[in-house]
């Protein structure tokens, strides 16, 4: 079964029992970890027991490909419904699981981890046609969901947190779910002990003085360099990026958020609005440390400019999904695109 976007919480939650198999996969590694996690203990909260977690490595079910369906029929020494995992899964794992969902056995819960796999992988397929098993994506958060996590992990620490400081954290947490996590977690342990606390609001000075380089400010950095026209910083982010492993389709949605909200703030000018006064119009706001380089970039653009850097920007990330080409060249030749026309 092929979730859609608003089914997922749900199911990561509490997955549906009509699911004997579950597989998440995407290009947020930290995402497709921290689902597989929280489905797997909806059924055993200690995946470290031996007698309960079964751990399968997928080129082993390559080669044995009944031994998926042997594990998870044998029942527990002491009792109880079992987890098997597979992670790292691709098409080695593609013949083992839907031997198990064409003949489905015993109770246990199938947990399948992969990385971002195309429309046209046999695995993914497999699941997504499947009426006993369930396909969850796991793409780079947006702001959506990039606030959700804020306002999750605040309130798990007895938090609260300002609206600029939120907005500063939406603008610039990385694109792996795990790495964010680590951040916000930081955060709340720089903040003290909730009975030692002086206040229990975040502000946007705390952010500031405790979030570090995760990867968005890195991406933050090359739409920053994007939009300025700095080729050599540019090109000097473009490379620290991907040389760390981020994703260029977070680095285009990035740059795409950044320009729509240029466009934005352009057209309230063309309406006789000041830079300052369009600017204060945006929602999120422009966070007073960055209020002099947004208003120095409005200055090189016109609305119908922004738009075609819009339309560059999309282009790119579907060509990303759709060509088959590196996507790091493909987010490179968009950007360095917009760089020229800023530095024009």
């Amino acid at each position: 079964m092929k979730l859609t976007y608003r089914d997922i919480d749900a199911q990561v939650k509490k997955l549906s029992p009509q699911y004997l198999a579950v597989l998440i996969y995407g290009p947020d590694e930290g995402l497709v970890r921290e689902r597989a996690t929280k489905i797997a203990k909806q059924v055993v909260e200690d995946l470290q027991d031996p007698f309960l977690v079964a751990n399968l490595d997928p080129d082993t079910l390559k080669s044995e490909p009944g031994l998926l369906g042997d594990e998870v029929a044998a029942i527990s020494m002491m009792g109880g419904r079992r987890v098997i995992r597979v992670e790292g899964a691709a098409e080695n794992a593609k013949v083992a699981v839907e031997g198990f969902l064409n003949n489905p056995v015993g109770d246990g819960l199938v947990v399948v981890s992969a990385g971002n796999l195309k429309p046209t992988s046999g695995l993914r397929k497999l699941f997504e046609k499947a009426k006993n098993a369930a396909a969850l994506p796991c793409y780079a958060d947006n702001q959506a969901s990039l606030d959700s996590l804020i306002h999750e992990v605040m309130r798990e620490n007895g938090l609260s947190i300002d609206a600029d400081a939120a907005s500063f954290l939406q603008m610039n947490l990385g694109s792996d779910r795990l790495v964010s996590r680590s951040e916000l977690n930081k955060l709340a342990l720089y903040m003290g002990p909730s009975d030692k606390r002086e206040t229990d609001m975040v502000s946007l000075d705390d952010v500031a003085a405790c979030v570090g380089d995760s990867g968005a400010l890195t991406i933050d950095t090359i739409t920053s360099a994007t939009l300025s026209g700095n080729l050599r910083g540019l090109d000097d982010s473009l490379f620290k990026a991907f040389n760390r492993g981020e994703n260029a389709i977070a680095v285009l949605r990035s740059l795409l958020r950044k320009v729509q909200r240029m466009h934005l703030a352009r057209g309230y000018m063309d309406q006789g609005f000041s830079a300052d006064q369009a600017m204060s119009k945006l929602m999120p706001r422009v966070f007073a440390m960055e209020t002099n380089k947004f208003k120095m970039d409005l200055n090189k653009w016109t609305t119908g400019r922004l738009a075609s850097a819009m339309a560059i920007t999309s282009a790119a990330e579907e060509d990303c999904k759709t060509t088959g080409m590196p996507v790091e060249a493909i987010c490179a030749r968009a950007c360095l695109r917009i760089a020229n026309a800023a530095k024009r």
